[in-house]
């Protein structure tokens, strides 16, 4: 894209203070001509650069103009740097490369360890330790297809295990906790619909353009509970398991209980999941009220036992 060159020529020559044409061409792969109109293109948006004769010129933007790099703080850049590299460890791309590379062209060499340990001081590291191996991939896949205005078609498990496959114009990205999710209108539903990368197998950019639609924004189930749906259950908890329960709940809905248990105030969502989430703690988590979410559990519980007592299947 002419504009991220444009911008990139000009940070090369405030760093390198002065490039050939050929140098610039060579770094761009484009033609010494097209540099020369780009040099022309920064001139007239007013900035002076230069063309200077014989041995050792080049191309320089005129001492007498500097770009206040002031203009961002130690902890600007710190943060702008931070930023880049959480997102990066996720989605590669040179655009994200070249955006760096700018950035740092904006520290003074006497700020550089200062800026370069606040921003390795907090780490975001969105990659999972284990998974679904496609996450990472599918990310790169839908990114370009974002970019570029592409249907995509995929195989899509919903929450109850129905597979079916769908077209989607693709709109945008979201990362919620731990999960990624993508949103789009479905040319199967003919609706705006959100899907998780991890029910998606199969993912592939289709040949076929599409022209963005007026954008809906959505209306992400996740993004807001409603707190009528939230119920503060009352569990008993062994102590191993303290840090799974710190996940979601705070200090002050602890209590100790003797010397090994706590009793926890617990917002609870009635779901599927948040039952798997209790049962998956097994004998150290205990629900002592209210008496539904415990009868629920009891039933779930002798489902789970009567599986195990019959004879296992076999194919």
């Amino acid at each position: 894209m002419k504009i991220d060159r444009l911008v990139s020529i000009i940070m090369l020559l405030l760093e390198k203070k002065r490039m050939s044409a050929h140098e610039l061409a060579k770094s761009f792969e484009v033609s010494e001509r097209t540099i020369y109109r780009d040099i022309e293109s920064i001139n007239l948006a007013g900035i002076p650069v230069c063309a200077v004769p014989g041995v050792g010129g080049g191309i320089e933007i005129l001492p007498s103009y500097k770009v206040d790099k002031k203009v961002f703080s130690s902890d600007d850049l710190s943060a702008l740097l931070m930023g880049l590299s959480s997102i990066s460890g996720m989605i590669k791309s040179d655009e994200l490369a070249a955006a760096m590379a700018k950035i740092k062209s904006f520290i003074p060499k006497e700020k550089a360890d200062e800026i370069e340990l606040k921003a390795s001081q907090i780490i975001i590291d969105m990659k999972p330790w284990y998974g679904n191996e496609n996450i990472r991939p599918y990310l790169e896949i839908l990114k370009t297809s974002l970019q570029k205005n592409k249907l995509v078609s995929f195989s899509y498990f919903d929450g109850s295990s129905n597979k079916t496959e769908r077209t989607v114009e693709p709109y945008r990205l979201v990362l919620k906790g731990i999960n990624w999710y993508f949103y789009g209108f479905c040319l199967v539903r003919k609706d705006w619909r959100i899907f998780k990368l991890s029910r998606m197998t199969e993912l592939k950019i289709t040949e076929e353009d599409f022209s963005p639609r007026e954008y809906k924004a959505p209306v992400l189930d996740f993004e807001n509970v409603n707190p009528e749906t939230i119920t503060d259950i009352k569990l008993r908890i062994h102590k191993s398991n303290i840090d799974r329960i710190l996940d979601y709940c705070s200090q002050d809905q602890i209590i100790p209980d003797g010397d090994e248990h706590f009793i926890v105030s617990y917002p609870f969502v009635e779901s599927d999941y948040s039952y798997d989430m209790l049962l998956s703690m097994g004998e150290n988590c205990e629900c002592l009220e209210p008496a539904f979410v415990r009868e629920k559990i009891k039933m779930k519980i002798k489902k789970l036992a009567a599986l195990y007592e019959s004879s296992p299947a076999v194919s």
